[in-house]
């Protein structure tokens, strides 16, 4: 650790990633912070992998993240699968899609693993970091993290509950617990020679603050990846974002391959706030479902809306809006911590061209979870006559809920959109759809997998829409109802014959706008 002492100033101890790796005990409790490829310290993972291999340690780590991290490919936490079982023996985290490696040997029982709301993981360092018992929230109840279903658990071979049920001046709650965290890996852009660490590359701000407050209050060591080294004394104060009394070891990465902004770029400036980008410079997408989609979302939205966008398709709303002119009309977000400005699609989720400001991830969460959001437009994974909705796992495929959960749990107009069914083939043109090959894969099911969103918990207010590209549902008292359909689909042939169940259906049934599924459509007014 530095400080300050007898007058005199103790520079950070700069060393290599392969020291760093040699520093963490077998059996650490390891935490990670970012988003993407943001925050991820590509050359200590690698570091770590590498030792592994050829030493055996550090081995049984506990790694805990919050936020997918990596590039989809091979960049990110997924190194540390890589070497195999035993060097990662229990893994939590919102979303371990990207992380193909672990995500292997989680599907194949040879480590423990369990998947939490990302909200409760980034905002339960702040707990451990202050030395309270954990968190009590109302966000999870109903869903698989509730211990009364799931408890978070995703495989088999995981078997203890780290949340509880409580009760609490006579309403339910799920807490939390605090945990024991005795190593940091994190990243930033600049790290002075006393440890002070800037972010000003980085695109989101992440947790790394509250995971470095949580692992100094325990006890254990803080570990930073750097691209560049600056003199001490001058960065400026304000641009710090990890002060260097909370830091032990500085690593100044060697190649620019670990210090990627985002899954797609190196480094975009209109990412980070570095200067702004004409929105007429961003493609607009090709006319398909998946822009007949979008632009149903988009028509949901109401002039001043603070929006939240999910990863995936709901992401690409922000160019329907863009397209259409009324990106100022509107504040889109997106959970990373981005106000403002247009959200990126993959591969570059989680941040935003000319954002208007980046709050820290933490910050974004206490945002959501306080109900600031008027409208967030999420995916659909599959959907139950409950009107439930499962984005988290599917059968050997576990994903996760992201933000999914905290999200959904307190925002006024709640969007899921998505294809009817997957793999199928359409025509869209001359204001209609046609389906040319029907899709393979059944979305709409009795019952769900697993439940990431509780249509059940929802609360009474809350308006819930359904969109796909052939009809548009509502949760309608309890119920899934429908109450549009694409111009050029037949009811019976091409939805309900295609539901595992009959859905309610509206008596003043309507069809969708025609102009959506023309290659110019012209048609979106933000009342």
């Amino acid at each position: 650790m530095f400080y300050y002492g007898k007058g005199k100033k103790v520079m950070a101890k700069i060393i290599t990633a392969r020291e760093a790796a040699q520093l963490i005990p077998d059996g650490a409790t390891v935490a990670c912070g970012g988003m993407g490829l943001s925050g991820w310290a590509e050359e200590i993972g690698c570091a770590i992998r590498d030792n592994f291999k050829e030493t055996g340690h550090p081995c049984n780590l506990n790694i805990k993240q919050g936020s997918a991290m990596g590039d989809w490919k091979e960049r990110g936490i997924t190194r540390l699968g890589e070497a195999g079982p035993g060097l990662v023996t229990k893994w939590s985290a919102a979303h371990v899609g990207s992380a193909f490696s672990l995500n292997k040997l989680a599907v194949d029982n040879q480590l423990e693993c369990w998947c939490l709301p990302q909200g409760v993981i980034v905002n339960l360092w702040r707990e451990i970091a202050a030395g309270r018992p954990g968190m009590l929230t109302k966000v999870g109840l109903g869903t698989f993290v509730d211990p009364r279903l799931e408890g978070g658990r995703m495989n088999d071979v995981t078997k203890e509950d780290i949340c509880k049920l409580v009760e609490f001046e006579g309403e339910e709650y799920l807490f939390y617990k605090s945990f024991q965290v005795d190593v940091a890996i994190l990243r930033g852009t600049t790290a002075d020679e006393n440890g002070n660490v800037t972010f000003e590359h980085e695109s989101v701000l992440n947790e790394g603050l509250s995971i470095a407050e949580a692992v100094k209050h325990c006890g254990g060591i803080v570990i930073v990846q750097a691209e560049y080294i600056a003199k001490a004394g001058t960065l400026h104060p304000k641009d710090v974002k990890i002060p260097g009394i909370l830091v032990d070891y500085v690593v100044q990465a060697t190649s620019t391959d670990a210090c990627w902004q985002t899954e797609g770029v190196y480094y975009e400036p209109a990412f980070c706030g570095n200067v702004k980008k004409p929105v007429d410079r961003i493609k607009p997408m090709e006319l398909s479902e998946r822009k007949v989609i979008c632009r149903r979302c988009a028509a949901a939205l109401k002039k001043g809306n603070v929006v939240n966008l999910g990863i995936g398709m709901a992401a690409d709303t922000a160019a329907i809006v863009a397209e259409e002119g009324y990106i100022d009309d509107i504040v889109l977000s997106t959970e990373s911590g981005m106000v403002g400005g247009v959200p990126a699609a993959l591969p570059n989720f989680g941040s935003a061209w000319n954002p208007d400001a980046i709050m820290t991830h933490n910050d974004m969460f206490d945002l959501i979870d306080g109900g600031n959001l008027d409208v967030t437009v999420l995916g659909i994974g599959e959907i139950d006559e409950k009107g439930n909705n499962n984005v988290s796992k599917f059968g050997p495929s576990l994903t996760g809920p992201g933000g999914f959960i905290n999200i959904t749990s307190a925002t006024k107009t709640v969007i899921f959109c998505g294809t009817f069914m997957a793999k199928g083939k359409y025509k869209i043109g001359d204001g209609k759809l046609e389906i040319v090959q029907e899709g393979k894969i059944r979305k709409f099911v009795k019952n769900v997998e697993q439940i990431t969103f509780s249509a059940e918990k929802a609360p009474k207010d809350q308006n819930v829409l359904y969109i796909t590209e052939r009809c548009v549902f509502k949760l309608i008292d309890g119920k899934l109802t429908l109450i549009e359909i694409a111009p050029g689909i037949d009811l019976e042939k091409d939805i309900l014959a295609n539901m595992d169940f009959k859905p309610e259906i509206a008596k003043d049934l309507k069809v969708m706008d025609e102009g959506m599924f023309r290659e110019t459509w012209g048609g979106l007014t933000l009342e």
